[in-house]
């Protein structure tokens, strides 16, 4: 028993989640077919048409019908009033069984006669004093003439309304009554004629019906019309896409399928001949790329010889600076220290020239990022102190151990650290790590100079500089975020900056626990706490 409740209660959440989903499933069509909402739109707008046109012409046929029919009624109701009066002419008024008689005779006679206006009753009323005596098949049809008509036809008037009539068989049906007042000098006579409208009613159901299924057949043949028309006019545009995903992919050979003259036609003919100027100019792009790549590598590798020539000197000269005067001991220090830079910008050349050639290579291993940190620290401790900056690592936590290439995200790390110290103005950096299932963080946060608007993608540009009149005080090569950019995407991770003008700057780099697996968050915040706090309260 409980398994087939714990079933029932499962299949239950099972189709409210089914139902809830249709809506969701419904937006995301229409918002994407535009074919169903060419289809949908001409549907509405033909089945609004139908309607309207369906009223007007059930309205005009409804008061054709009874307008025929009055006119047929009033013209029965006269021939029946002159045949009453000439037959009320010839009663003699003291006689009372007369002149009962000869009303009933008369209504007989009336309605044996019939019409041009169908099926009908007669009612006759004789007042006598106060009273009405009806004259009627049966006294329903009597009781079922309204008394506003007979005020009509009691003023001297000829006078026809639509009313509710009980003919006896106990379903009040819709009928037009025509009353007439029967002039006599016996006394005051009314005479009415009591046509049902059922027949008419049937008929008229008939023709609605009619029109509905008209109307139905109609909507659907142009929603059909309009689905065939649309699909003709969205296939172009379609195929538009997927030859343009295609080309996307790098497939730049596809193209487009020309059939007629047609603005379709055009429209797959330029789209043609715009993929074919992509082509040429991406191939354009792709050989002038390979040729700078190539100019790159070559360069940075010839340099190599020089270098290592210059270097031997320049070391040679350096270690032997005490021998020399003060003037030349200190173009020594300057050539070493120039030297040193030169080999960190060819290195940082050589390793730009791989990304752009698309060969740099991930060598992705268990590594605990918090031990790497402090790595890090040990290895700039000494440049930090010279600036006056102090180091400060948050402490406790979890390891934090992430799929990664060590190498490469301790060159970010220390590219960030330098990078922190050289603009932090002697303040404090602040260094973070977290982790969770699924991504690692690392923040290093400065409290200096800080980015100005727009400056926190500029930052990653190379050989960009926020002051191009500040002094490089560690001798930076203007590569180095962006190689640490590259390394960053190489891993399928994030690297990001904050700032805000004389308020510091924080970077935040983010990588996936398990290497090949997408981030979808970050374990820690890229603006600083205390911020988002101010910002909340504000």
């Amino acid at each position: 028993m409980q398994d087939l409740t714990a079933r029932v209660s499962s299949e239950l959440r099972d189709l409210r989640s089914r139902l809830r989903a249709v809506p969701v499933t419904l937006r995301r069509r229409w918002r994407r077919s535009l074919q169903l909402r060419v289809t949908a739109t001409t549907v509405l707008v033909c089945g609004i048409v139908v309607v309207v046109i369906g009223l007007i012409l059930l309205t005009q046929i409804r008061d054709q019908i009874l307008q025929v029919k009055t006119r047929a009624a009033i013209a029965q109701s006269q021939n029946g009033l002159r045949y009453a009066e000439s037959q009320l002419a010839a009663v003699d008024p003291i006689n009372g069984d007369d002149v009962r008689t000869t009303l009933d005779r008369t209504r007989q006679q009336l309605t044996e006669r019939g019409g041009p206006a169908g099926l009908f009753y007669v009612v006759l009323f004789a007042r006598s004093g106060a009273d009405s005596i009806p004259v009627a098949e049966f006294n329903a049809l009597a009781v079922s003439v309204p008394a506003s008509l007979r005020a009509e036809v009691q003023g001297g008037v000829q006078s026809y309304q639509l009313a509710t009539v009980d003919i006896g068989d106990g379903a009040p049906v819709t009928s037009l009554l025509v009353g007439s007042p029967i002039p006599s000098g016996i006394g005051d006579f009314e005479l009415y004629y009591l046509f049902p409208l059922d027949q008419e009613e049937t008929s008229l159901g008939l023709i609605q019906g009619t029109i509905v299924l008209s109307g139905l057949a109609l909507v659907v043949l142009v929603g059909a019309i309009g689905a065939a028309v649309a699909r003709r006019v969205v296939r172009p545009v379609r195929d538009a896409a997927r030859t343009a995903e295609r080309l996307a992919s790098g497939r730049l050979a596809e193209r487009m399928r020309v059939r007629g003259e047609d603005d379709l036609a055009v429209l797959a003919t330029s789209f043609n001949d715009m993929a074919a100027s992509l082509q040429l100019q991406i191939r354009q792009l792709e050989q002038l790329s390979r040729l700078q790549q190539r100019f790159t590598s070559d360069v940075s590798h010839e340099l190599r010889t020089p270098l290592t020539t210059v270097r031997m000197a320049a070391d040679l000269l350096y270690a032997s600076r005490g021998d020399f005067p003060a003037a030349v001991a200190r173009s020594t220090e300057l050539l070493q220290a120039e030297v040193n830079r030169f080999e960190a910008l060819l290195n940082d050349l050589l390793e730009i020239s791989r990304y752009d050639a698309g060969a740099a290579v991930l060598e992705a291993e268990r590594t605990d990022l918090r031990a790497l940190v402090d790595r890090v620290c040990m290895a700039t401790h000494s440049i930090a102190a010279r600036q006056g900056s102090e180091l400060v690592v948050a402490a406790g936590g979890p390891a934090v151990v992430a799929e990664v290439d060590p190498r490469r995200v301790e060159r970010i790390v220390r590219n960030l650290v330098i990078n922190a110290v050289e603009h932090g103005e002697g303040l404090p950096v602040e260094i973070a790590v977290a982790g969770d299932e699924h991504a690692a963080a690392i923040t290093v946060r400065d409290h200096g100079i800080g980015l100005r608007p727009g400056e926190a993608v500029q930052v990653f540009s190379r050989f960009w500089r926020a002051d191009p009149s500040r002094s490089k005080g560690l001798g930076g090569t203007g590569l180095g975020l962006s190689i640490s950019l590259e390394d960053a995407r190489l891993h399928g991770g994030w690297l990001q900056a904050w700032g805000e003008h004389g308020r510091g700057a924080q970077f935040r780099l983010t990588v996936p626990i398990r290497s090949g697996v997408e981030l979808t968050h970050s374990p820690l915040p890229l603006v600083p706490e205390p911020l988002v706090t101010a910002a909340e309260r504000s």
